[in-house]
């Protein structure tokens, strides 16, 4: 079976989305302080340019045969821009503009990571079953990746309030607890069945390529599986919120970095 087309240089909108994220990074941090309105709206259309360019950027390697499911890369590229794009739509229904100074910073890094680090070997047999389990997977982490921005900001909010500390960015910045647990939970909500479907996917797809499943992100996997689940039947069955889902978010989102790790250095180092 031949191999798939693994990468291809980044292009002129490559170059104008890091830049453009750098810019609206460094305005949505400055925004976190007292600065004057229009630093807020340039750090919101910002985004909106660099979501573009990214964009841009997605389509011009797919024209190239180079698409976001080919490879763990390209979908880490992908993920980033669906990030963004969720970021954009939030910010606008919710008015969680604090939320860009976590996205635009990490949409950066992890835009880097997938263009500039090494590609290694193309992958071999990837099918169309293998390609709808790597989008899936990177739309469902992609959304856990939000909820965790998100609990994040609970927990310095929770801390703040619990040192008094009502004079700190965040807390003149950022909505109240209950806001921000409801929009984890929610987010969460729609990520969990995206990943459940990703994952039968996936284990369907190993087995029909018989390769076994001893590999070390497989169990790594399914921690991030269990987390998730864990965490929707205790806020459904018992009431778990605030904090401890929090908690349990990030021990979810770590387990699936992992698994993104490993990947990325497997296919760079292999070959």
């Amino acid at each position: 079976m031949t191999a798939e087309v693994v990468t291809t240089q980044p292009q002129a909108a490559f170059y104008v989305a890091m830049g453009v994220y750098l810019v609206a990074s460094v305005l949505h941090l400055s925004s976190l302080a007292q600065v004057p309105k229009r630093v807020k709206t340039a750090a919101s259309w910002a985004v909106v340019a660099a979501f573009i360019a990214h964009g841009v950027d997605i389509g011009w390697r797919g024209v190239e045969e180079v698409h976001p499911a080919t490879s763990v890369r390209e979908a880490l590229g992908f993920l980033s821009w669906i990030l963004v794009g969720a970021f954009i739509f939030l910010s606008r229904r919710k008015g969680l503009t604090v939320l860009g100074a976590f996205v635009a910073p990490l949409a950066l890094i992890v835009l880097a990571t997938a263009r500039l680090s090494p590609s290694g070997d193309a992958m071999t047999g990837l099918s169309s079953l293998g390609r709808l389990h790597i989008a899936s997977a990177t739309i469902g982490v992609a959304i856990f990746c939000l909820a965790t921005v998100v609990s994040v900001i609970y927990l310095l909010q929770e801390r703040n309030l619990k040192s008094k500390n009502f004079d700190g960015v965040l807390f003149r910045s950022s909505a109240s607890l209950e806001t921000l647990d409801r929009l984890s939970a929610t987010l969460v909500a729609i990520g969990f069945p995206i990943f459940t479907i990703s994952m039968m996917l996936g284990g369907v797809w190993v087995a029909e390529r018989e390769q076994g499943f001893g590999r070390v992100e497989y169990p790594i996997a399914a921690v991030t599986w269990l987390a998730f689940a864990a965490l929707m039947l205790g806020r459904s069955a018992s009431g778990l919120r605030g904090r401890r889902a929090a908690l349990l978010t990030l021990v979810g989102f770590g387990a699936a970095m992992m698994v993104l790790a490993l990947y990325v250095l497997r296919r760079s180092v292999s070959g």
